[in-house]
Parts: structure tokens; C-alpha cells; sequence
């Protein structure tokens, strides 16, 4: 698998957790009765600052090790998958390219998701179009741009993220961005504290030096939850995939940002 550098490659997730990406958890067209868990939208609203930070803490360590996250499996990329990824970045540079100006993108309607956060990339998110990516994919219109910031402070437009609803199969991910050439994502089986007075706290609890809620916790299965007061949510948000479309013209790089790698 192609590795991207270090400061890319801790760059995944976390926009959806703010009230749009709730949103598109709505605008899921009849998903099965286990995909409707009212809780997980609770627990993944980004006023929760727990819940939020937890999520942004979410993808630290290897992908391949990790119980609450879910890769697409790989296809051998085809001529055809290349030359529709490469029309796909061109698309998205002459489409994309205004939002270099960080202040264009908030005027016209794209909000920083943890603002205040040092991250080592920064999700700017436009609900109407993360809404949009549940019934249609637009390279033009993806749910988040991702920009790093400079030691001068200055946000330097790097790529986008793409959304794709849970109900998604691999073949309509593969339409949407080729499954030879990236890895979608998603998160799952996440325990987290109960609902009322103190759930929050609940939050920094901690086992042995492991959390026992969240991301960062091994605990996996509705059982192991239930045995410790937790309300488990066995899926959090849809597919994602991260297109690094302006940080050079290696794929390694573009592409990358799917693949086995670390996330923050």
C-alpha cells in the first residue's frame, strides 16, 4: 500500500461529527432497523465536546489493527480505474482550486470543524453539500475541503473529503472514486457513555490506562458495552475517503490518504 507523509496521513475524519454530518445520517433513505439508532446521532453531536474530542482522537494507530474502523477491500487498479482518478483530480483542481483563499471558502458557506484545535489537518465543511453527498456524488462538491496550516498560521488548501451513505455497496463506492485506486473508511462499533447526568464525565474514564468509552477503547462488541454501563453503536457516520488532489501530482500522495496508514 502507498504511505503518504506524516502530516497527510494524520489528516482523516472528523467534520461529520458536527450537526451536518447529523444531517446526512438523516437523509439516509430508508436504512435497516440497526442502522437507525437515534443514539449514535446523539452521541456524535459535535456540541458534545466529549463525544468530539474523543472522535478527533479517534485514528490514532494502524488501520489494519484497528476494531472500529472499516476498510473497503482492495481491488488491482485497470486502466480504467487510473484515467477516471486522474480526470476525477483534474475535476476537482479547476473546480476546487478558488478555495485556496481560505476566506472564500467561508463566504460561501464552508465552516471549520473544532476551530481552536491544533490538527494536523482541518476540515471545512458545507452542510447543503454533505447533505447532497447522500444521493449524488460530485467531484465539484465534496463534503469537506482539508487544508494544513502554516507556521505563519495560513491555511493551504491540500484536498477534499467525500461521503457516501452506510447503506453504500462496494460497487457504488467504486463508481464514486475508484476502489483500485483509494480505500474508503468507516467507524465502527463504538461504546460510549450513557445517555443523562454524568454521561459526559464518563467520557474520561479510563481502565488499566485505556479509555473505557470511545474510539480509543477496546471494547468492540454490544456485550462487552452492556458489561460496563455503555450504550454501543455499531456504526458511526457512512463511508469516507480523503482525495489529496493538491499536494503535487504523486498518487502515492493523492491517493493515499485510504490506504493502511496512521490517522490522528
Amino acid at each position: 500500500m502507498h504511505v503518504v507523509p506524516a502530516a497527510i496521513a494524520r489528516c482523516c475524519i472528523i467534520t461529520t461529527l458536527a450537526v451536518g454530518m447529523l444531517l446526512m445520517v438523516r437523509a439516509q433513505a430508508n436504512p435497516p432497523p440497526s442502522h437507525q439508532d437515534p443514539a449514535a446521532m446523539e452521541a456524535m453531536d459535535s456540541t458534545d465536546r466529549p463525544s468530539a474530542m474523543a472522535a478527533h482522537d479517534a485514528m490514532s494507530g494502524p488501520l489494519g489493527a484497528d476494531p472500529h474502523m472499516v476498510l473497503t477491500p482492495p481491488r488491482p487498479a485497470s486502466q480504467a480505474d487510473s484515467a477516471r482518478a486522474a480526470a476525477l483530480v483534474r475535476t476537482m483542481r479547476a473546480a476546487l482550486a478558488s478555495y485556496r483563499d481560505v476566506h472564500l471558502a467561508e463566504a460561501e458557506g464552508f465552516r471549520q470543524f473544532l476551530p481552536g484545535v491544533k490538527q494536523p489537518a482541518y476540515h471545512f465543511t458545507k452542510w447543503r453539500w454533505a447533505v447532497g453527498e447522500m444521493f449524488r456524488f460530485d467531484p465539484a462538491r465534496p463534503t469537506s475541503l482539508l487544508y494544513r496550516q502554516d507556521p505563519d498560521g495560513k491555511f493551504v488548501l491540500v484536498g477534499a473529503m467525500y461521503s457516501a451513505p452506510a447503506r453504500a455497496s462496494f460497487d457504488e463506492l467504486d463508481r464514486r472514486v475508484p476502489l483500485g485506486v483509494a480505500r474508503w473508511h468507516e467507524h465502527v462499533n463504538w461504546c460510549v457513555p450513557p445517555r443523562g447526568q454524568g454521561g459526559a464525565a464518563r467520557w474520561r474514564e479510563t481502565h488499566d490506562g485505556t479509555p473505557v468509552f470511545g474510539p480509543k477503547s477496546p471494547i468492540a462488541t454490544a456485550e462487552a458495552c452492556r458489561a460496563v454501563g455503555g450504550r454501543f453503536l455499531p456504526r458511526i457516520f457512512g463511508w469516507m475517503v480523503h482525495v489529496m488532489a493538491f499536494e503535487g501530482d504523486d498518487p502515492a500522495v493523492i491517493w493515499g490518504a485510504g490506504h493502511d496508514h496512521s490517522h490522528p
